[in-house]
């Protein structure tokens, strides 16, 4: 949620400020702005909306200044209008900001008493009061910075530009990331990798509590307890090139057809092919062979791949999996101990609530697992054993190819975990894993379904409700599929397991109720086919994603087929995905929404 970039450059920054914002728009906003300093004062243009509205603010009313700061708002505390949107201006302080104070209304409360008015809604405006008030006692730029951080509770990423001080910049982070990027005879500040990459690949990650000291030619660190700390500098991996869509009308169109791909880089770093054998790296700290339960814990998509993991976990490796939603695993209270491993399924490693829950189970003696995709996150960084799934820089707000990397990664420590406990064959592991080498080939046949999955998309788009139904490792493909299309079409959706059809959905089947069956043809498809049987003798208008042995034998039941390639058993929550990110990709095109940047979401969540 939110952007934050900041240059101190040797041009005019303004143009790429918001160069840098553009790459962050995947993150999710609502309004931008930028700041500089013209002759060393502070000047700032704002503007609701996309950061077109703000480029054309620009070209009506240009920016000069060699040191700037940018953000993308995501509103929590305040409507997204111009003047809630970020920077915000105290004397001579501008500030822009990442998360929420929690306290900020007892800090507002202070400074009106000491006679200062806020002129926004927002808590940040309230951070930029409080230091400029520091700075009117003769304090120095970086001496009210370091007065101010401790009285903040909450999660916060801060960045700070001083009227005057043409070759500073501040920045704090606490609980929402914040990186350093070095330039030559040039410094940034950025969210993110991403926002720096059109400028630099040398980057500091700021550690949870610190705050940065940033000239053109230097930065000084210092911790929570102001102590000055040295924090290693790295070579990103992401570029600008990464950013484009290619031939495609939209990152999410790309990022589906980077699947098989992405999924076979994951899994090449986790399978042996010649050994036929899952060949993870890490997996004994996780102590598997003598675990008595796993624990899971992830939020939105990520979470269903935790589901998915379940079933696997605990039919392969036969170890009792208990999963919870990171957001109420962080507040139950979960009797967690020594001798337990919690995994935590993150796609940015940043998501306040699972950050949350990581830090809880640690805090008990739990040992950490993380599987994520960027490899420098605080999730990563804080956890005990990082499983990297190799899905590269996802641009779209609704996850897609870091949702099936994840499943690559899960299957494999499923089965290594099955593996080391005993449970598993040398045969059985050898077919589990030719199982999964399969997929990327697989995943191409699956793709070639998809003008049929545009065709029948279109009528989708004027419905008002969708259910999506499927059994065993397909029931979280069904929350999965209608999460996808409440996310892009904004079409109410829900996804059930087949089997509670009766117990409750079936009262609102009737002929305009679009049905997504995912029934592949394995064990469980006649169970599914008679749930099927129940939905047309209302009337239901059904769709059946199955395989071709599973199309033969349904008759005449559903109104439509989707025919994906005969898979295994492992394979098929992978590859099934794939048609129900489809069906609400091109039904949100059809209906003419944002696709990438959905209303009122983001990418990555690092606030409650």
């Amino acid at each position: 949620m939110c952007g934050i970039v900041g240059i101190l450059g040797n041009t005019d920054v303004a143009p790429r400020l918001v160069d840098a914002l553009k790459r962050l728009e995947y993150r999710g906003y609502d309004s931008a702005g930028v700041a500089t300093l013209e002759n060393g004062t502070l000047v700032r243009r704002r503007a609701e909306g996309k950061l077109r509205n703000l480029e054309a603010l620009l070209e009506r009313s240009p920016l000069a200044g060699t040191s700037g700061i940018g953000h993308t708002r995501w509103a929590t505390h305040g409507a997204p209008t111009t003047a809630n949107a970020h920077p915000h201006k105290a004397g001579g302080v501008a500030i822009v900001h990442n998360g929420i104070i929690e306290n900020y209304l007892e800090l507002r409360d202070e400074i009106a008493a000491r006679g200062t008015r806020t002129e926004t809604e927002t808590d940040t405006e309230v951070v930029a009061h409080l230091v400029n008030l520091e700075r009117e006692k003769g304090l120095s730029p970086q001496e009210a910075v370091a007065a101010v951080l401790p009285r903040l509770k909450g999660a916060f990423a801060l960045a700070f530009l001083f009227e005057g001080e043409e070759d500073l910049l501040i920045g704090a982070r606490k609980g929402s990331p914040l990186a350093v990027g070095h330039g030559e005879g040039e410094m940034f500040l950025g969210s993110d990798a991403i926002a720096l990459s059109p400028f630099t690949d040398r980057v500091t990650y700021l550690e949870e509590g610190d705050w940065a000291v940033v000239t053109r030619n230097s930065v000084r660190i210092f911790d929570s307890r102001n102590n000055e700390v040295e924090r290693s500098e790295s070579r990103s991996s992401v570029t600008a090139a990464l950013m484009d869509k290619g031939n495609y009308r939209h990152f999410m169109a790309k990022e589906i057809h980077e699947q098989p791909e992405v999924i076979g880089h994951t899994l090449s770093r986790y399978i042996d092919l010649g050994a036929k054998q899952a060949n993870v790296s890490g997996i004994e700290t996780a102590g598997f062979a003598n675990l008595n339960r796993l624990v899971i814990s992830a939020c939105g998509t990520a979470f269903y791949a935790g589901l998915v993991a379940k079933y696997w976990f605990e039919k392969y490796a036969r170890l009792p999996v208990e999963i919870d939603i990171a957001s109420e695993f962080r507040y139950r209270e979960s009797p967690i101990g020594k001798g337990d491993f919690a995994l935590f399924i993150s796609q940015s490693g940043e998501t306040a609530d699972t950050l949350a829950s990581l830090r809880y189970c640690k805090s008990h003696g739990a040992v950490i697992g993380t599987v994520v995709n960027v490899p420098e996150s605080t999730i990563a960084r804080e956890a005990d054993v990082m499983f990297q799934t190799i899905a590269g820089p996802e641009i779209g707000v609704a996850s897609t190819k870091a949702f099936t990397c994840q499943l690559a990664v899960l299957a494999t420590l499923a089965i290594h975990a099955g593996r080391i406990r005993g449970v598993l064959s040398p045969e059985r592991e050898a077919d589990l894993i030719e199982g999964l080498a399969a997929i990327p080939g697989l995943a191409v046949q699956a793709l070639k379904q998809e003008i049929a999955i545009e065709r029948l998309s279109q009528p989708l788009s004027r419905t008002a409700n969708a259910l999506y139904l499927g059994r065993g490792t397909n029931f979280p493909l069904a929350l999965e599929g209608a999460l996808k299309l409440k996310e892009l079409s904004y079409i109410h959706a829900e996804g059930y397991a087949a089997g509670e059809l009766k117990h409750g959905p079936i009262a609102l089947i009737d002929e305009n109720m679009p049905v997504f069956v995912i029934a592949p043809h394995d064990g469980i498809y006649e169970k599914t086919v008679s749930n099927m049987q129940e939905v047309a003798a209302r009337g239901g208008n059904i769709v059946l994603i199955t395989d071709e042995r599973g199309a033969a034998e349904c008759g005449d039941v559903a109104g439509k087929i989707v025919v994906m390639p005969d898979v295994h058993e492992i394979a098929a929550p992978i590859i099934y995905a794939l048609p129900v990110q489809l069906i609400a990709y091109y039904t949100a095109v059809f209906m003419g929404t944002d696709v990438d940047q959905p209303r009122n979401l983001a990418k990555s969540v690092t606030v409650e």
